[in-house]
């Protein structure tokens, strides 16, 4: 059987896991790194076996792009790359935007005839099947997601987009019941104020919604943590049975999962019909290599 051909499009933290999830995988062939300066930024001793290119079209044949870049650029790269005929999926993590985007990249996916799947993540993602399978089991109730503690890589992102950020990390610390308070390091920029810069924090659509603090640092490498959590619980009734209870937890490294589910979701955008999907829209079987008819033997 052929492998899949897949780019690696930017190579922060979850590219990095990107690299060594395709690596074990046994049905993907990595055509190449995608990355602004290309080869000329200098090259990881990880990269020396791969192409490193500033555009996917240097690399030839591709079958599926892992977007590994910030959420706010997921649109602009899966639209390019669904024009020249190569299927996508993103770890896109602004829940209250996956509607209107998918959307966007449905039109787009089908005018290709490619796949898109978006917020391939863990939540969004993972934990959106589960919170599906979950109201399936009590059709009527209440699931609480409860994150971290611990950093959320989106967070982080966005504050060091913030004029004024040197360096950041934006922790996630749960309060009970779907409610959460963000605690946000960061070092200065000489010449801002703390305070105008924790205004803009705040302000930010990731952290309007939430209690933040932010804490100025001396090096925010001393308090990173790339470790983080969900606890998910759901209280609810199937069919007219009160008082079913749910809960689901996980502690895991954040942008180590993130990169395997991007892989897993690849290996289904191949199976899939032009389009663009989430996650609890595509069978969890096809998330596995190999025939469904022995996974079906095997977890059956």
């Amino acid at each position: 059987m052929d492998k899949i051909k897949a780019a690696i499009v930017g190579y922060g933290n979850i590219g990095h896991y990107v690299l060594q999830a395709l690596q074990a995988a046994p049905d993907f062939e990595i055509a190449g790194i995608v990355r602004r300066a290309g080869a000329e930024g200098g090259k990881p001793l990880e990269l020396t076996p791969y192409p490193v290119v500033k555009t996917v079209k240097e690399l030839g044949a591709v079958d599926v792009a892992l977007l590994c870049t910030p959420t706010r650029s997921v649109e602009a790269y899966a639209t390019e790359l669904l024009q020249e005929g190569i299927n996508t999926v993103d770890s896109f993590d602004i829940h209250g935007q996956i509607p209107g985007l998918r959307s966007r990249l449905m039109e787009a996916a089908r005018k290709a005839g490619k796949v898109a799947v978006l917020s391939a993540g863990w939540d969004p993602g993972s934990d959106s099947v589960i919170r599906t399978l979950l109201q399936a089991m009590a059709p009527k109730g209440i699931t609480y997601t409860n994150f971290g503690p611990g950093m959320s890589m989106g967070h982080t992102v966005a504050v060091k987009s913030i004029p004024g950020v040197k360096a950041a990390l934006s922790m996630t610390i749960p309060t009970g019941e779907g409610i959460h308070r963000r605690m946000v390091y960061i070092e200065l920029e000489e010449g801002y104020e703390e305070k105008a810069v924790a205004d803009a924090i705040k302000a930010d659509p990731y952290f309007a919604s939430d209690e933040t603090y932010v804490q100025v640092v001396p090096c925010v490498d001393d308090v990173k943590d790339m470790g983080h959590g969900v606890n998910l619980v759901r209280k609810g009734v199937s069919g007219t049975t009160q008082n079913q209870l749910f809960e689901f937890n996980m502690k895991i490294n954040n942008p180590a999962l993130t990169a395997q589910i991007l892989v897993a979701v690849a290996r289904a955008a191949m199976r899939l019909q032009p389009g663009c999907y989430t996650m609890p829209e595509i069978p969890p079987i096809d998330l596995l290599p190999g025939a469904r008819e022995e996974w079906i033997a095997h977890l059956v």
